[in-house]
């Protein structure tokens, strides 16, 4: 397979306009002829394509709520089964949020009417993987959702080199926000910034470190509060097993497996820090975790 390409793909403008997906293929911008992720859970995802097959995407322009792939009906367009965020398009996608790997987006003619081309399909830069999650959509059945935000600017154009090539130096998409407020340094005080999860401290040159992790996260889409009852104190590592779905929350505030159920042990409390219930099962249906009392 040939190597993937992160980014620009060189001569190729954002505005230009393809007749076909052959020929977008063929110019390298997005290389599956049906498929509309091109990448996989290893290496990432290249490109996708909005041709308005899924009736749960929102396209704002700068920002998109993107679909993620499976489950749905070839003939009829309706969703039929829940998706799963171990299918290689959708893991791609994921991948590139936790990498920082800016992904190209085309937009086709199917998609929404005020942003996308009459015709043919149109290459309209790169976007970053802000966040992603598990919800219902409109068919009554779990989707992958990923939302998309236009970069600032273009970054290097990111390919594999060859062994025979010297390594390129390249600009990295930093992502990840970490948020310290009034309320975030309050749990930090509270737990002397060690781990709810692994108890685990940090030791600086300046103090002890640690992050103040919101369980229903802040934000569109999910608008969650920025108070005590919704944030964890966790090391950095736990972090983003915590907001990557790795393990969640139960309601008996143990720390479970997501994928499998496996209760990992105890989440750490003091008296100080009650935890709300309304974010814990939010957290948990972001991942597609049901029936955790």
């Amino acid at each position: 397979m040939a190597d993937r390409v992160f980014g620009s793909i060189s001569g190729v403008e954002p505005g230009r306009l393809f007749a076909s997906r052959s020929a977008l293929a063929g110019a390298g911008v997005h290389r599956p002829l049906q498929a509309g992720i091109c990448g996989g859970r290893r290496d990432g995802a290249e490109s996708i394509v909005l041709s308005g097959g899924y009736a749960d995407d929102v396209d704002l322009g700068e920002v998109i709520f993107y679909t993620g792939h499976g489950g749905r009906d070839q003939r009829t367009g309706r969703q039929v089964k829940n998706q799963t965020f171990a299918d290689p398009g959708n893991g791609g996608l994921v991948v590139n949020e936790m990498e920082g790997l800016p992904i190209r987006v085309i937009r086709g003619s199917g998609g929404d009417a005020e942003r996308s081309p009459v015709s043919g399909l149109r290459y309209d830069g790169l976007y970053r993987v802000a966040s992603h999650w598990m919800e219902v959509g409109r068919d009554g059945y779990l989707v992958c959702r990923f939302e998309l935000r236009l970069l600032d600017g273009d970054p290097s154009l990111m390919t594999a080199h060859q062994p025979d090539e010297p390594t390129r130096r390249e600009d990295a998409v930093v992502q990840r926000l970490i948020r310290s407020t009034v309320v975030a340094r309050q749990v930090k005080q509270i737990y002397a910034h060690s781990c709810q999860i692994c108890g685990g401290q940090i030791e600086t040159p300046s103090g002890l470190y640690a992050e103040g992790a919101h369980i229903k996260p802040l934000g569109r889409p999910h608008d969650g509060p920025d108070v005590l009852g919704n944030i964890l104190c966790l090391c950095p590592n736990d972090h983003v097993r915590f907001d990557q779905g790795y393990f969640t929350v139960s309601d008996a505030k143990q720390v479970v497996r997501a994928e499998s159920g496996a209760v990992l042990g105890g989440l750490r409390l003091d008296h100080r820090h009650e935890l709300r219930r309304d974010c814990l099962e939010y957290h948990r249906g972001l991942h597609g975790v049901s029936g955790l009392a």
